[in-house]
């Protein structure tokens, strides 16, 4: 959860502190990743399944993507808040498509979790980009399709790295549609790397090791934790405000879908 955060406050430090663009953020962090996950399934060869797939790989680039552009508008914290709630309801709606069934405790913490989201994108002060809030909802979908094909085992680092670089393609692909909008620097370079090798390469590794052992309500509860450390390290570190509207909305979602989630005893 400290990397998913790290990829939050990696990405808006990045764009917004240095020059770099968001396609090349994208495309930097999406290849480093990919070649750090090569190396570590090169230097500890073990027997082992798993080499990614197609659609996993779409996923994670499709939410790497959105990320990114939904940085320039949007801050740590709200980003990080719009994006986990929307990976509870992709996770959350996958489940009722599974047929599971809902008590009346559950259908009102989902109300008021949608109630939150609905608040929290209504026009007015400090409400966020509306165009921001909908590439990161895109995002968090993607994601939450990505941890929930995650659950389905094989080796994760060779998962990881399989799915990392069938990335790779597309992300050159949008750096190239993107040519007019390039901008590197240094620094920028630096955040996105950072962003692709450590709390992306080794953060997804971890995760897709740990999916296969949680039950999907689990999976989807300790993401919950995400916005609250992105939004803190935001403040802390980026001087971004912490506003009561962020908070109140904060509340109704997240405690929303923790009720949704809740194991019936």
């Amino acid at each position: 959860m400290l990397a998913f955060a790290g990829n939050s406050l990696l990405c808006r430090i990045a764009l917004t502190e240095t020059a770099i663009d968001a396609a090349s953020f994208t495309s930097v962090r999406l290849v480093s990743g990919a070649l750090v996950l090569a190396l570590l399934v090169q230097l500890f060869k073990r027997e082992a399944s798993g080499s990614g797939n197609n659609l996993s790989a779409l996923a994670l680039f499709l939410y790497a993507a959105c990320f990114s552009f939904a940085y320039l508008t949007l801050d740590s914290g709200m980003g990080a808040l719009i994006l986990f709630g929307a990976v509870q309801a992709s996770m959350i709606g996958f489940g009722l498509w599974r047929g599971e069934r809902f008590s009346l405790l559950q259908l009102l913490g989902l109300l008021l979790a949608l109630g939150g989201l609905i608040a929290l994108l209504w026009p007015g002060v400090s409400a966020p980009p509306l165009t921001g809030a909908l590439l990161m909802l895109v995002a968090g979908v993607a994601w939450g399709v990505y941890s929930l094909r995650g659950r389905q085992g094989g080796d994760p680092t060779r998962v990881s790295a399989g799915n990392f670089l069938r990335t790779v393609p597309l992300a050159v692909a949008l750096s190239l549609v993107m040519l007019a909008d390039l901008q590197v620097d240094t620094a920028g370079l630096s955040y996105a790397v950072a962003s692709g090798a450590l709390a992306s390469a080794l953060g997804y590794a971890i995760w897709y090791t740990a999916l296969p052992l949680l039950k999907a309500s689990h999976a989807a509860t300790v993401q919950l934790s995400v916005p609250v450390i992105a939004s803190v390290g935001g403040v802390l570190l980026l001087d971004e405000a912490l506003t009561l509207r962020l908070v109140l909305a904060a509340i109704a979602i997240l405690g929303g879908i923790a009720l949704v989630i809740l194991e019936r005893r």
